[in-house]
This record gives structure tokens, sequence and C-alpha cells, in this order.
């Protein structure tokens, strides 16, 4: 990638949001009058996400545990050993049956979730879902970001690695989860309109968030087409998987990576130069998020969930809703681009 790509880069990434320490989000100056105490009721709010036990959900959990900290309500995680549907929609049956006041959801299959969903809020239980702007049985959709520039931002940068021809391939944790297919939708696009020489060289990889199977598959598309020059990464764990497979065949500055990761996972392959780009957003900021827009719906707050709501935490200091997007479908502006050069701000 030219130095100037390379600077933009890292430029843009540290004016995005910080980590944090000790509380993994900083508690916004508001959040009194979402406490326990102000809204004379503790709530119990469970959060329900893909698959539990993995980095990028463990960061979750320290958010929404930290919400729950910080104001008295019952908050917790939970979420299948493995990414699976029906695994999913049976918690949020069980949640239902507990009678709690609020699921936040990250779900793994939009489709699958919607009826349980809807049951869910005919129990009058709200809704709060991420990653699915598609979504309708949900009160309010909280996505980080606008989920195509996000997309489009990875593949200026791997084009740029990949000096703007070759193949590439896209992986997506499941072909149904609408977030990372509207990520890739916006890489895709962006290549076609910058970069006419480079060319996706088959379908989507369908991983369902497991290294090992974005490592297997990356393996025998490699095999297929020993030419391939670009990886994007919708999933977080596609990070390791390919930094892992460019590692042991030694395909540094051959074979190049441009998605979603974490330090923590990622962060020893794009040291040693094998990876050179991951993007995201803090995990535990979005749990957080979701958490205090479920206390200000429970609360009767309905009026102030709009575009402009300022939420005083990194990332979702003005929501938008996009143009023609639902006035429920709110969006933050919460993604940072990481290199090595950068990579030690960030300790998750």
């Amino acid at each position: 990638m030219n130095k100037l790509l390379s600077s933009l880069v890292v430029a843009g990434s540290l004016l995005s949001a910080p980590a944090f320490a000790e509380d993994v989000v900083p508690t916004p100056d508001g959040i009194k009058t979402l406490t326990s105490e102000a809204t004379g009721k503790t709530y119990s709010i469970a959060t329900v996400v893909k698959v539990d036990g993995i980095a990028w959900f463990d960061r979750m959990r320290d958010g929404v545990k930290q919400f729950g900290g910080d104001t008295g309500h019952d908050t917790w995680m939970v979420g299948p050993s493995q990414a699976d549907a029906a695994a999913q929609v049976q918690i949020v049956e069980n949640l239902i049956a507990q009678g709690v006041d609020a699921i936040c959801i990250v779900p793994f299959s939009v489709e699958a979730v919607e009826p349980v969903l809807k049951k869910a809020r005919d129990r009058g239980i709200t809704v709060i879902a991420h990653e699915a702007s598609n979504i309708q049985n949900a009160d309010y959709v909280l996505e980080a970001f606008d989920n195509r520039a996000y997309g489009a931002k990875l593949m200026e940068v791997l084009g740029g690695y990949m000096g703007g021809e070759g193949k590439y391939v896209a992986t997506v944790g499941s072909l149904t989860s609408k977030s990372q297919n509207e990520w890739i939708d916006g890489a895709v696009a962006y290549q076609k309109e910058h970069f006419p020489k480079m060319e996706m060289a088959t379908d989507r990889l369908e991983t369902y968030d497991d290294a090992n199977t974005d490592y297997n598959k990356l393996k025998e598309v490699l095999t297929t087409y020993p030419d391939l020059k670009g990886i994007v990464g919708g999933p977080m764990p596609t990070s390791a998987g390919a930094g892992r497979l460019i590692a042991e065949r030694g395909l540094q500055d051959k074979l190049f990576f441009a998605g979603t990761g974490l330090v923590s996972v990622a962060g020893e392959y794009l040291a040693k130069g094998d990876i050179q780009y991951i993007q995201f957003w803090d995990p535990a900021v979005a749990g957080y998020a979701m958490n205090m827009l479920a206390v200000m719906a429970l609360d009767g707050k309905a009026d102030q969930i709009k575009a402009g709501l300022d939420l005083g935490i990194p990332g979702y200091t003005d929501l938008s809703t996009p143009e023609g997007g639902a006035a429920n479908l709110l969006y933050g502006q919460g993604w940072v681009g990481v290199t090595k050069e950068n990579m030690d701000k960030y300790d998750f």
C-alpha cells in the first residue's frame, strides 16, 4: 500500500474511539437518569449474542456488565456455545419464559429470530437489535455505523495493498447475517467502481464465526486459486484464520488482508506483517449502548430515541437514521481502523 494511503488509514484511526482500561466504557454524564433509583424499578435485561466464548463477545460482556454496575439494573449476556440459529432462538424462548423486561440481541440469522422476537414483543418485552438493519420485530435497531460505508473502507484499504488488481475472496459468518453481508455489498460496490481490475474469485465464504472454519475454507480456495491476492473479512475470526494461513504458507506481501478483527485476536499477525489492516467497533460500547436504549424505552422515553440522540459514549454521540430507513433504525459512527503502527493503542 502506498505511503499516502497508509498515512490516511493511521490518521483516521487515531481520531477514532480509544481503548479503555478499568471501566471499559467511559461512564456517560447522563447515566444517572437511567439508574434503577431514577426509574423506580430494577429492570432485567438480557443481551443475547451470536456465540458465547469468543473474544468479540467476551468484550461485549464487559460493557453489559459495566452497565449493570453503573445503573443497578440486572443485566447479563448469554449466547450459544456455537454459532447456531436454532440454539439462539431457544435462548430467547427461555428468556420469554423467565419474563425478562428487555432483550438486546445480535442475531446470527435475522430470519430465524423474527418469529420468537415477535412473541417476545407480544408479551411486552422490549427488543433492541444490533447487526440486524433489516429486522422487523425490534423496538429499536442500533448499528455502530453505516454498514456499506464500513465495507467500502475495507475495500479501499485492501485495493491499495493489492495495487488495484487481482483476485480476492470475501467471508461472512452466515449468508443470513444481514450486517456482514451489507459490509461485503459495500466492499464489492467500491471495488467495481474504483478497482475494475480486481475480481471476486468465488462466492462469499460462509464461515460461521469460527477461525478454524475460516482457515480451512480459505485454504481450499487458495488450492483452487493459487494466484489469490486478497481477502476481505466480514466476521472477526477471519482475521486470525487468514493470518494463520498466510503465515504458514509464507505469503506475506503476496496475499493481503483487510477485515473485521480485534487486536487481542489478530495482533500477532498484524505485528509480523501477515495481515495488514483490521477494522472494528468496540463491542463493549455497543453492548452498553444497547442496554441504554433498552432502559430508555422501558422508562417511557421513546420520544427521545431518534436521530440526533447523544448517548454520551464514543461512537454514539450523534445517532442518525439512513435516508429512506425506518425511524427506529439508528446509526452511530463507531468504527476504528488499526494497522501495526497503532495497534498498541488497543488492549482488547
